[in-house]
């Protein structure tokens, strides 16, 4: 039986798991799907000692970064990002080898494409400055729209959010929360903007999906705003993960 599974720390509620597992179930793959929650990056040799099957891997916070250092190579996409979320395992003789790709920026912008009006949307915040907000830049640097990101810290390149005006998110109508702010259980917070200067211009997209409508998204709805939370970015990035697991790239 193939195997394909799920690397990061902590994991608690995986989509992925549940996802795949029902889609072998339901077209008669006979391959399971597994949750390897490690505490460290450097125990990924030993789970793929452990389990010689496995065909393919996921990889979430916090190794989307730290996991470069164990491939072969990196597709050119994952390269530029500097972020790897899918890997494609390849054994030939007693030699495994490690291929590295980004599923997160085809499914961000297949996702966000269709909200974007070209005429009004020209410019993005990137709440969070982690992995998977590297894969939102290039996303939206490819859909044509200049961005910045957004720290709690002083940090190159950042704005901070205290320095987040009514005219900034005026200018800057695109806003991606790339981080857990908001996330089950802590339901009841929300990243710290002017939301009383939204409007039905304004697009606000939330990685998150439990819940599904964040305090984010909610605030922002309040003023007109135009909303979506991750979860058909989680589902557009399992398509794409298996087709890299199963292609011959």
């Amino acid at each position: 039986m193939d195997k394909y599974g799920l690397i990061g720390y902590p994991l608690g509620h995986s989509f992925s798991i549940s996802y795949f597992n029902q889609r072998f179930a339901d077209e008669g793959i006979n391959a399971k799907y597994i949750n390897f929650e490690i505490p460290s990056i450097d125990e990924l040799p030993v789970v793929l000692a452990k389990h010689p099957e496995l065909k393919g891997l996921n990889v979430t916070i916090p190794y989307k970064e730290k996991v470069i250092d164990f491939l072969d190579s990196v597709s050119p996409e994952a390269r530029a990002i500097g972020a790897v979320n899918v890997i494609k395992v390849t054994h030939e003789g007693n030699k495994t080898t490690l291929k590295g790709y980004n599923s997160d920026v085809i499914g961000f912008t297949q996702s966000i494409e269709p909200m974007l009006d070209k005429k009004w949307h020209k410019k993005a915040l990137i709440l969070g400055t982690g992995g998977a907000s590297k894969a939102i830049n290039y996303g939206l640097k490819s859909l044509g729209l200049e961005t910045v990101f957004v720290s709690r810290y002083e940090r190159p390149g950042t704005i901070q959010y205290e320095k987040i005006t009514p005219e900034v998110v005026k200018e800057y109508n695109v806003i991606v929360n790339c981080t857990p702010v908001g996330m089950f259980p802590k339901t009841e917070v929300c990243p710290n903007l002017p939301y009383e200067a939204m409007d039905h211009h304004t697009i606000l997209y939330d990685l998150i999906y439990n819940p599904d409508q964040t305090l984010f998204m909610r605030r922002g709805a309040e003023y007109g705003a135009d909303v979506k939370n991750g979860l058909e970015m989680l589902l557009l990035q399992a398509f794409a993960s298996w087709e890299f697991w199963q292609g011959e790239r």
